[in-house]
C-alpha cells in the first residue's frame, strides 16, 4: 500500500506560489526523504497533506484515505513534528506530553519514558525555561509516544546536538524496521543520505526530480580539481566553477574524453576527480533545472 500519494497537488496563497502539481508517491514502511532548501515548499507541502491549510487543486491520500474528506481518521495514524515549536506557557514538560496523549486518548507512560531517557529530557522541566533543542525533543516525544504508522518530520534536527541527533536518528531506524513510514523533510542533505532509502527534491514548488537516494546520485557529474591552469571554463557540463590562485574546481557531467583532451594541454601539476556526494548532485540538480527554463 502506498503510505503518501499525491496527484497534481497544488496550493496558492492569494497569487503567490505555495506548491504546483505535485505528484508524489511514498511506499509504506519507506524511509522517504523530502529535500529543499528554505521556501521551496516543504512544509507548505507537509501542511497541505496533513489538512492544516486547504489545497487550490489536485488531490492527496494517506494510507488510501482522502486529506479533505477523512482528515481525522488520517490523524489517528499519524506523528507529526513542526519545523517551529510552541507550546502553552506555565506548563511542564509532563504536562504537554500528557496532553497531546490524552487529546489522542491514548496512555502512553512507558514509551514516554523510555522516549525521554534516550534523548536526555527532563520531564519536570518548565517548557518556558526550556533552550531550543529542548522543545524540539519535547515535540519530538509528542509526535512519537503514540507509535503511528507515519511519522511526517518538517527539518527535524535543528536544535539538536550532534549526540542527540545520533540518538534521534537510532529511534527513527528502529521504528522504521518495525514497519513505521518515515517521511523527513530536510535542507541537511547528509540527514538524507545517510538515513533514507527515496527521496524527492523540490525547487519553488514543484518536483524537479524523484527515485532512490543511490538513484538520484548517479547524475553522472564528477567533482574535477585542478592544481595549476587548464582551459575548463568554456566547456560544456562544467557547472559550480570556482578559479583561485592555486587552480580551478568544478562539478563535470560533459564528455570524459574532452574534458581530459582540454586538461592535457594545460598547465597542470596535480589533478582529483571523484564521484560527488549528494548535497553536489543537489546542486546539479538544481542548476540544471535552472538551464531548462
Amino acid at each position: 500500500m502506498e503510505a503518501v500519494r499525491t496527484e497534481a497537488l497544488t496550493k496558492y496563497y492569494g497569487r503567490t506560489r505555495g506548491i504546483e502539481h505535485i505528484d508524489l508517491t511514498v511506499r509504506q514502511g519507506d524511509f522517504f526523504g523530502f529535500i529543499g532548501p528554505n521556501g521551496a515548499g516543504k512544509s507548505t507541502t507537509i501542511r497541505t497533506l496533513l489538512g492544516l491549510i486547504r489545497p487550490s487543486g489536485g488531490r492527496a491520500r494517506i494510507f488510501g484515505l482522502d486529506i479533505a474528506k477523512e482528515r481525522e481518521r488520517i490523524l489517528e495514524r499519524v506523528g507529526y513534528l513542526p519545523s517551529e515549536v510552541s507550546f502553552y506557557p506555565n506548563m511542564r514538560v509532563r504536562d504537554v506530553l500528557k496532553l497531546s496523549a490524552g487529546l489522542r486518548r491514548r496512555r502512553c507512560g512507558e514509551t514516554v519514558g523510555r522516549l525521554c531517557e534516550r534523548l536526555r529530557l527532563d520531564m519536570a522541566a518548565k517548557t518556558d525555561e526550556l533552550s531550543f533543542g529542548g522543545r524540539k525533543k519535547t515535540a519530538i516525544v509528542c509526535a512519537l509516544q503514540h507509535e503511528p504508522d507515519l511519522l511526517i518530520l518538517d527539518e527535524p534536527t535543528s536544535g539538536l546536538d550532534p549526540l542527540m541527533q545520533r540518538a534521534f536518528f537510532e529511534i527513527l531506524r528502529e521504528r522504521n524496521e518495525k514497519g513505521a513510514t518515515i517521511f523527513l523533510s530536510s535542507h541537511i542533505l547528509s540527514e538524507i543520505q545517510h538515513n533514507c532509502d527515496h527521496a524527492a527534491i523540490i525547487r519553488e514548488g514543484r518536483i524537479i526530480a524523484a527515485g532512490s537516494v543511490e538513484e538520484l546520485s548517479r547524475s553522472g557529474a564528477r567533482r574535477v580539481s585542478i592544481r595549476g591552469s587548464a582551459g575548463c571554463g568554456a566547456l560544456a557540463g562544467v557547472k559550480d566553477l570556482r578559479v583561485s590562485p592555486e587552480g580551478l574546481d568544478f562539478l563535470y557531467s560533459g564528455d570524459m574524453k574532452t574534458l581530459l583532451s582540454v586538461l592535457a594541454e594545460g598547465n597542470i601539476s596535480d589533478i582529483s576527480i571523484t564521484e560527488p556526494d549528494l548535497e553536489e548532485v543537489f546542486l546539479h540538480y538544481y542548476e540544471k533545472e535552472g538551464d531548462e527554463k
